[in-house]
């Protein structure tokens, strides 16, 4: 069963690596961002302050502009390739998606039939949060996802307008 809700999110600092990655690239792309980004968090002893995550810039095609990182609370100096960044504040719909990342689009589904029913739409971008280690649990159904979505409310035109 999905979570699915809509909240008001606070801004959170980020260190990171951005690039345009192919999808078929992408797991290799987070592992060396991971890594990369907490050795630059080592060398000036700034700590993660939660679960890693992946921002996506935008739909993805046969490639995807993605941001791969941790949330920090101290302040980062960029360093190499690894920025600074934020994920930012506001509305958004979170769902949490149980099991194997290959099944996370009828997450997605849920998530976009949620915002319609809500008269919401998506605002731009969006980030998944992966709140269990592949590593520690291989077992691809105890994986945990978040996925955080910042919505708008869409134009409405009302049957009762003034034309005048």
């Amino acid at each position: 069963m999905t979570s699915i809700r809509i909240i008001e999110g606070t801004e959170q600092p980020t260190a990171g690596i951005r690039e345009r990655v192919r999808m078929d690239d992408l797991a290799s792309f987070f592992s060396r961002a991971f890594h990369d980004t907490l050795e630059a968090l080592q060398e000036q002893g700034v700590s993660a302050s939660g679960a890693p995550f992946g921002k996506y810039y935008g739909t993805p095609t046969e490639t995807v502009d993605v941001e791969a990182g941790y949330p920090i609370v101290t302040h980062f100096v960029p360093t190499r390739n690894v920025i600074s960044g934020m994920l930012p504040a506001g509305r958004r719909l979170e769902a949490t998606h149980v099991g194997p990342y290959k099944t996370i689009g009828s997450t997605y589904a849920d998530a976009a039939r949620l915002m319609s029913e809500a008269n919401l739409a998506p605002a731009g971008l969006m980030w998944e949060s992966y709140l269990s280690d592949p590593t520690t649990d291989p077992d691809p159904q105890h994986l945990l996802t978040r996925i955080c979505w910042p919505v708008t409310k869409t134009a409405t035109t009302s049957k009762h307008e003034d034309r005048r």
